[in-house]
């Protein structure tokens, strides 16, 4: 048997899974009005397409999505900063986190 945790399950569930994931990701970006949770859904989104790398790099044997994984990592550490940033700066000048009241940032 093989060495890895993805070699249990074929990589078409793999598949299934990070569509899904993705896809609630996805309702939830265009859907939402809420900051904390459209952050929430990009980093579910972020995530679906790690696990989708990690499956194809135990798949193929190779460790290249592996190294994709950890700068897709980094990004997303650095996009929940500066999305968190914003986020408070949104909610000290407006008291709300709805997105549809940024255009008052406006300076």
């Amino acid at each position: 048997m093989g060495n890895s945790i993805f070699d249990q399950l074929p990589i078409s569930q793999y598949i299934y899974l990070c569509c899904v994931l993705f896809a609630i990701g996805l309702f939830g970006v265009l859907y939402r009005r809420n900051a904390i949770v459209l952050l929430m859904c990009i980093e579910l989104m972020l995530n679906a397409v790690n696990l989708l790398f990690a499956a194809f790099s135990s798949y193929m044997g190779d460790s290249n999505g592996q190294v994709f994984v950890f700068f897709i990592m980094v990004v997303a550490a650095a996009e929940a900063a500066v999305g968190l940033a914003i986020l408070v700066m949104m909610y000290r000048n407006t008291r709300s986190t709805d997105v549809s009241l940024m255009d008052k940032l406006k300076g």
